[in-house]
């Protein structure tokens, strides 16, 4: 499985997780006993990883993208949009081993897919405020 996959199912889990009340660990658990795609270690890594470090960091990562979202509130987004901020600021935020250009472009590769029509220009314009040197909070 390439990154972009496991990123894609690291989204969904992030996506699910909050809308079904699960328990990340438990939801963690759970997707890779049944996971039917041929998953590596660094797969599983990866996702862990991301899934985990938002569970953690979920108040502080969504107060930052509250501030982020100007006359806007994270409930009334799309909650595809949100999900993959979340794990696009995650990434910037926490993995060091991803540049914050890789995870807004496959953050808006995400949207593309998954949202609607301004979803990948909305994410671009929200996640650009958290590259380094134009900072909205």
């Amino acid at each position: 499985m390439s990154r972009k996959q496991a990123r894609d199912n690291a989204f969904k889990l992030l996506f699910e997780i909050p809308f079904y009340s699960y328990q990340a660990k438990e939801r963690l658990d759970e997707y890779f006993m049944r996971a039917e795609e041929n998953l590596t270690e660094r797969d599983c890594a990866y996702i862990r990883q991301v899934v985990t470090t938002w569970d953690e960091h979920r108040e502080e990562l969504d107060a930052r993208l509250s501030k982020g979202i100007e006359n806007w509130t994270l409930d009334r987004l799309p909650r595809v949009a949100v999900a993959i901020m979340r794990l696009a600021l995650c990434e910037m935020t926490y993995l060091e081993d991803v540049p914050y250009q890789v995870a807004i472009n496959e953050a808006v590769e995400l949207a593309k897919i998954y949202g609607d029509d301004d979803a990948p220009t909305f994410v671009n314009g929200v996640l650009a405020g958290f590259v380094p040197g134009k900072n909205k909070e």
